[in-house]
């Protein structure tokens, strides 16, 4: 009968007490954030948040919609945050592993020959099998069983290992929404400034028209002796120079479609929009909160917190490798010389159960080390938590300073525009009664076309104002 138990206790009550004397480190002073958040943005006491609101009720045109849902299905960036959500989600299993025992099957085969004078040759040589039956050499070595090994968490290490993958595959999740939140605020700015190209090319090519008709009086007035070659001169230039505008907003265009195509993850085609009805959309009201909605609502901020809470696991983690580790392993089969005799029971049975207390006594740099990376870690995470949520609230406030602004400029540029408009019609009339000179007809051309021109662009930075505080209160994930 080949039974063999061991049990490796020595030096257990030398390393317990070694680990009272040895002194671990200390980890960072747990403190709070810094990044406080006010109660309320400027004097606003909105208890909403148009973050909240879905993105499919935030944004009403058709076509942006559209154009929406195929970059969620399809956007190369979004695609591979899911499969890093994968990695993570794998990680946490792993973790969850180490928590539980190994255990694994196998057989084994081998043969041994040693010298007949040593130890174990002299002693084999005397050695009868069944009486008048020697040893046989070489000698065979033949085993079938099942091992087992498991490290008692005994310090919390490997669970707060697994909690801390945990927290960042949540964190991954949270990367996940925020990687929507960009993409969905992304396509709709890039559709309102083609909107607003589409617009300033027709403004463009209407100007066009107007100094081909405005170049044509001049050629007659010079035939009749009331213009000089000067004037032609001056409308040509300012024709050629309308001219070059429209093929550079061609190319604006061009490459603004395929900035969505990309955005879409699809080759260049044409982007389906009515530019119509641009410069008659009103943007949306956005209703803002309370600051401490951000917290909850921001993607990004989720996601910072999750990663503090992952780095102040990971340091409990570094700390317990200063501790004494316990591991238990474990074996049961079946082990002879000759496979017959496998199944001479219990003869051929052997089991073995071993546990093993140890604990780093010198020579530690290498914990120390990753205990100090840890510590580190946690605090530069702290840092990126305060940093995300100032900058939040930074963001919000500079866009709803905008968005009153804006309203502001565009009104203002809504009235030039009119009133210069006017004056074209104006300095027309006076031209054609010689009371007025080319020089001042082109001048108030250029300035009344300007003027239409950035009020197109304004229009187009309202409603992106709109769409950028949408994102910044965390808007376009749910």
């Amino acid at each position: 009968m080949n039974k063999r138990i061991i049990y490796r206790t020595g030096l257990i009550a030398l390393v317990g007490l070694s680990l009272w004397s040895c002194k671990t480190p200390q980890a960072a002073i747990d403190f709070d954030s810094k990044a406080k958040l006010p109660n309320a943005y400027n004097e606003s006491n909105d208890t909403i948040n148009s973050g909240m609101t879905p993105w499919r009720q935030f944004f009403t045109d058709k076509n942006l919609t559209v154009l929406i849902e195929e970059a969620l299905k399809n956007n190369q960036e979004l695609l591979i945050t899911l499969q890093e959500i994968e990695v993570a989600k794998n990680e946490v299993l792993y973790k969850k592993g180490r928590l539980s025992p190994k255990v694994g099957a196998g057989i084994g085969a081998g043969v041994e020959k040693v010298g007949r004078y040593t130890s174990q040759g002299a002693g084999d040589a005397a050695t009868e099998i069944e009486p008048g039956k020697k040893m046989p050499e070489p000698l065979g070595d033949f085993s079938a069983g099942i091992t087992a090994s498991w490290e008692i968490d005994m310090w919390g290490k490997l669970h707060n290992a697994k909690e801390a993958a945990v927290k960042r595959y949540l964190g991954t999740v949270e990367g996940k929404n925020f990687i929507l939140s960009n993409l969905i605020a992304e396509v709709a700015s890039n559709y309102y400034e083609l909107l607003a190209l589409d617009n300033q090319l027709d403004l463009t090519l209407q100007y066009i028209d107007l100094q081909k008709k405005a170049l044509e009086i001049v050629k007659i007035q010079k035939q009749a002796a009331r213009g000089t070659e000067l004037g032609v001169k001056k409308f040509e230039a300012e024709l050629l120079k309308a001219q070059g505008l429209e093929f550079s907003i061609k190319q604006e265009i061009t490459e603004k479609e395929n900035r969505i195509n990309a955005l879409l993850g699809r080759y260049p085609q044409p982007i389906v929009r009515d530019k119509e009805s641009f410069m008659g959309l009103v943007p949306a009201t956005v209703k803002t909160g309370i600051p401490a909605q951000l917290l909850s609502n921001r993607p990004d901020i989720k996601q910072a917190e999750l990663e503090l809470e992952a780095a102040k696991l990971d340091v409990k983690a570094a700390r317990a490798e200063f501790y004494p580790s316990l591991d238990i392993s474990a074996a049961f089969g079946l082990n002879a010389f000759k496979p017959s005799y496998l199944t001479k029971l219990p003869e051929s049975m052997m089991y073995s159960l071993v546990g093993e207390l140890a604990a780093p006594l010198i020579n530690k740099s290498a914990i120390k080390a990753e205990f100090n990376t840890a510590n580190a870690h946690q605090v530069q995470a702290l840092y990126e938590y305060d940093k995300r949520i100032v900058n939040a609230y930074l963001d919000i406030a500079n866009q709803m300073s905008k968005i009153q602004n804006m309203q502001k400029i565009y009104e203002y540029k809504d009235s030039e525009a009119k009133t210069l408009t006017a004056s074209v019609d104006i300095s027309q009339e006076l031209f054609k009664a010689s009371r007025a000179d080319y020089l001042e007809v082109l001048m108030t051309q250029r300035e009344a076309m300007d003027a239409k021109l950035e009020l197109v662009e304004t229009k187009s930075k309202q409603l992106n104002a709109v769409v950028d505080i949408y994102k910044s209160l965390g808007g376009g994930w749910q």
